[in-house]
């Protein structure tokens, strides 16, 4: 598995793997403290995390994704929160994305930074993106996109299936992608035969 690290961010960092799926976890770090989203493991990662800080606790933004999350947790010997409600005790703020029986997710954003942090709501990775949209809603949630990631102005977003995107267009983008999510649905089916030729 090749593994590249991206997204760096003040106070922050990714790694994605170069698969079809493009697993992405995160590190953020505030007052010498870190914490990991959603985190896969791989070779370099434990090193760069301990050249950020002290790990602090590891966010499980997704019910499903597990990954390595609980071995993080052991490993450093710190909480390893499921979906939580809240981190106390951080600038972090968590958007709630979905509370069934089928989906828990929350999002992320951290205020200070302008940064927002999706597990699966919002993706770059081809199979979330309509056309040319350079982040898309998941395919499950075009029906009923998260209207609690509406109007943040997020300079970074920070995606657990491909590489962020940063800037000043990344606010628009986000709205965009959340506004014509289910009108882009006919263009999201039209291009699944070639993604899944592609693989």
């Amino acid at each position: 598995m090749s593994v590249r690290f991206v997204d760096e961010i003040e106070g922050g960092f990714g790694w994605i793997e170069d698969t079809q799926i493009r697993r992405a976890s995160h590190a953020l770090a505030v007052d010498g403290r870190v914490w990991l989203g959603d985190p896969f493991d791989a070779e370099g990662v434990d090193a760069r995390v301990r050249a950020l800080g002290e790990p602090a606790a590891v966010l499980q933004l997704l019910d499903r994704h597990e990954r390595d999350a609980a071995a993080f947790a052991a490993r450093y010997e710190v909480p390893h929160l499921v979906v939580p409600d809240s981190v106390p005790e951080t600038p972090f703020e968590l958007r709630p994305i979905a509370r069934s029986r089928w989906w828990r997710e929350v999002a992320l954003w951290w205020p200070e930074r302008r940064a927002l942090v999706c597990a699966d709501a919002l993706g770059t990775a081809p199979y979330f993106r309509a056309g040319g949209e350079p982040i898309g809603v998941h395919p499950f949630l075009r029906l009923r996109p998260p209207r609690s990631l509406v109007g943040l102005a997020p300079e970074h977003v920070l995606v657990g299936h491909g590489e962020g995107v940063h800037g000043s267009d990344v606010a628009a983008a986000v709205d965009d992608a959340l506004r014509n999510a289910r009108r882009r649905l006919p263009r999201w089916f039209a291009q699944l035969p070639r993604l899944l030729r592609n693989g």
